[in-house]
């Protein structure tokens, strides 16, 4: 790819030029269109300016997929200030460590956290709190009734007033547009995007306008049948984390498509969302796959308007592609990515050869090699294991505060250290086998999880699987399932075990089965391992 070095705000401007009225974002039915939501965006930025927030200042939103999510992200960047994007689900123990790792002074979040956030302000450099409500950008009748359902659904919350906090809409009301850009350049910071803490405490990855803006022209070329101005994202998956935030909020802003915002990504609100605004572009989860597919009311909703899915952040079983494939005529491409690579970087063509299992191939401009697990100065031979490098201009510029774990991750050549275990094969699609930590030693021979979670995900009567190692006397470890039915279906650990049989070389059969009416899982729907393992050690 011939590379822009253009900032994302304007691409923001540039969808305002060419489609001014087409809707930019839709939430519950409300629309914006690309000028109202530049306006809306431009006087944000002004109030950020009246707040005192100035170039280089870090600015932490705490939202689900809302307006005022896009808004302020998009503000913050318009003023050169640093975004740090938080999960609404995470405690006051994990909000502070980023608040405080972060340096943000401002924040803007809902009306359900205000309070917490008010009282969690002192332990944290955070100085102003802007809220907001899910009920602000409503179409007119919805807004009617929302005052009257929204309490007992726990939608919305009485804020009590404290000293500097403000309300969204207000701000935003009392401000002129101000659509001046500040001097930023491609290299500088302009995100604080937090991992998902799955190796332990949650780290702060700076990506830099580049590597947000030249990843969005990465996917904008893989996905070149799709035009400008004619399409419709699903914006379900969560714009706090990476994944979502590229894929679905920025690369709909490059397109000028409009965003269906979906702040709850259950089965109901997602089949609504497609079949109501036609639906033409979604990247989703495995569990959003699955759920959908398990909704009673599929039978009866249209989604044939869907062209594209793309499905990260877990392997997604084959039983579950071609369900979903038959069921919308769509094409699924699976990817696969980290938060320190903006995420992307492999996907399985759209207009190619897609294999089952596999990551894909490289992105435009992304370099990859698989070297020895002991030996990392070693590559590793076509089909073998190894852990997988990458290079490109998504590679994040390091750890904020973190200069150790910076140069563990990053070699002096540029690539990064994944982590994660992977194999090529003759022509050059990418396999994860699993992660360098999650990996089973058992009577000598190394187990990959994931490989007994495929085998368990065909079972006919398994809707969700999760195996990890626990101590075993003989072996040192051994594999221990974690297992969900469908609903109304019954099994015994025999059955698992051999079914499992039938499948499995025997030194990688679970010894112990577990079943689960739920799994522990990350905001974007992967289960997590880490937390199981967790859970069982604590037994």
């Amino acid at each position: 790819v011939e590379f822009n070095d253009v900032l994302v705000t304007q691409y923001l401007d540039k969808s305002t030029r060419n489609f001014p009225d087409n809707p930019a974002l839709i939430f519950q039915g409300y629309t914006l269109s690309f000028k109202e939501l530049n306006e809306m965006v431009a006087k944000f930025a002004a109030a950020l300016k009246g707040f005192g927030i100035k170039k280089g200042d870090r600015v932490a939103i705490l939202l689900p997929n809302v307006i005022p999510c896009v808004v302020a992200y998009y503000a913050t960047l318009k003023i050169g200030g640093i975004v740090v994007l938080n999960n609404p689900l995470y405690s006051d123990r994990e909000l502070e460590h980023q608040f405080t790792d972060s340096g943000a002074t401002f924040l803007i979040t809902l009306d359900l956290l205000a309070k917490r956030m008010v009282n969690l302000r002192p332990k944290t450099s955070i100085k102003t709190i802007v809220y907001c409500s899910i009920g602000d950008y409503l179409p007119f009748v919805k807004r009617l009734l929302f005052p009257l359902v929204a309490k007992k659904k726990g939608l919305a919350a009485e804020v009590s007033p404290a000293k500097d906090l403000y309300k969204f809409k207000d701000i935003v009301n009392s401000n002129s547009p101000d659509y001046t850009q500040a001097d930023v350049k491609m290299d500088d910071v302009a995100m604080y995007q937090y991992t998902g803490g799955t190796t332990g405490v949650s780290k702060g990855v700076m990506l830099t306008h580049q590597n947000i803006s030249h990843q969005i022209q990465q996917v904008e070329a893989w996905l070149s049948s799709f035009e400008k101005g004619k399409d419709v994202m699903l914006g379900a998956l969560p714009i706090f984390h990476v994944f979502g935030m590229t894929v679905s909020m920025n690369l709909a802003i490059r397109m000028g498509w409009a965003n269906v915002l979906v702040p709850k990504p259950q089965p109901e609100p997602l089949l609504e969302a497609i079949s109501k605004f036609k639906v033409t572009f979604a990247p989703m989860v495995p569990t959003m796959y699955i759920g959908i597919l398990d909704h009673p009311d599929l039978a009866h909703t249209d989604l044939t308007s869907i062209k594209g899915c793309f499905s990260g952040s877990a392997p997604l079983p084959l039983e579950v592609i071609n369900n979903f494939q038959d069921k919308t005529g769509s094409i699924i491409i699976e990817g696969f990515g980290l938060t320190e690579s903006t995420p992307v970087t492999h996907i399985n063509p759209f207009n190619g050869i897609r294999k089952q299992g596999s990551i894909g191939v490289p992105i435009p401009n992304t370099e990859c090699k698989i070297v020895d697990l002991d030996d990392p100065s070693k590559a590793v031979p076509v089909g073998e294991s190894g852990e997988l490098l990458i290079r490109g201009p998504q590679v994040m510029k390091g750890y904020l505060n973190k200069p150790e774990e910076t140069k563990k991750t990053l070699t002096e050549d540029g690539f990064l250290c994944t982590g994660d275990v992977a194999k090529m094969d003759e022509d050059g699609y990418f396999y994860i086998v699993d992660r360098i930590k999650d990996m089973i030693i058992s009577g000598g021979y190394n187990v990959y999880p994931r490989d007994i979670d495929e085998v368990l995900f065909e079972h006919p009567k398994i809707l969700e699987a999760c195996c990890i190692g626990i101590p075993h006397k003989k072996r040192g470890e051994a594999v221990k399932a974690f297992v969900i039915l469908k609903e109304g279906e019954k099994l015994t650990e025999k059955e698992v075990i051999d079914y499992c049989d039938s499948k499995l070389a025997k030194y990688k059969l679970p010894v112990a089965v577990e079943f689960r009416e739920e799994l522990p899982k990350s905001n974007v729907g992967k289960i997590l391992r880490k937390d199981l393992r967790r859970q069982e050690e604590n037994k």
